[in-house]
């Protein structure tokens, strides 16, 4: 397992934002394991989170332009990687976010941050009905501007509305990668090296026996 996608799992789970027990997702799926990014609160634990992100997104080769959050997770993620960017690799990123509601006066329109334009990478927490993925392609594209990819803070993968991921129906999507700071796998790893998790592995691998891709 790689270093930087181990370290992630040990800081998700001491910030809460990683729990095992029994949860219902939006989907209706009863799962063994949450993860919740919108525990990531303070501005120590969303700077640690943007520089994995940017970790990750350095590491799959992405060529990207400038970067989009959907609203509303997507605004502080964004944010948070923008600033590991310049931190940490030494490039200045332009970043945007869209308004649930277009806004009629000051500057207006639905848009705050850089114009969309070039390559435009997504960033998200998790993908799960690829609501918010759609709803991404169609600003970006109505801007004129590419799709470079998506990123998202954990790949559950998980089937979607088919056969195959969500992640790789959001591919098809998009027409471009989606990645991961961690995914599955990982996590599945993860927990069999821990006793203090150990208890929790069963379950999850029967979840993913149940709905895994």
């Amino acid at each position: 397992m790689s270093n930087f996608r181990t370290e992630f799992l040990k800081y998700a789970l001491a910030c809460g934002v990683l729990e095992f027990g029994e949860f219902t997702l939006k989907s209706g799926r009863v799962s063994p394991y949450f993860f919740n990014t919108g525990l990531f609160d303070t501005g120590k634990r969303l700077r640690i989170l943007g520089e994995y992100y940017a970790r990750a997104i350095v590491k799959a080769g992405l060529e990207f332009d400038m970067l989009f959050g959907p609203a509303y997770k997507g605004i502080p993620l964004v944010s948070a990687i923008a600033i590991a960017f310049s931190a940490a690799h030494d490039r200045d990123v332009a970043w945007a976010f869209d308004r649930k509601e277009a806004k009629s006066y000051g500057e207006g329109g639905i848009f705050v941050g850089a114009p969309l334009k070039g390559r435009v990478l997504i960033v998200d927490d998790v993908i799960s009905a690829g609501t918010s993925a759609r709803r991404a392609r169609d600003l970006i594209l109505h801007e004129n501007a590419e799709i470079a990819g998506m990123a998202i803070a954990l790949d559950r993968q998980e089937r979607g509305q088919g056969e195959v991921s969500a992640v790789a129906e959001v591919q098809d999507l998009l027409g471009a990668p989606v990645i991961s700071i961690s995914d599955l796998d990982h996590l599945l790893v993860f927990v069999a090296e821990h006793p203090d998790l150990a208890e929790h592995l069963p379950q999850v691998e029967r979840y993913r026996a149940q709905y895994g891709a």
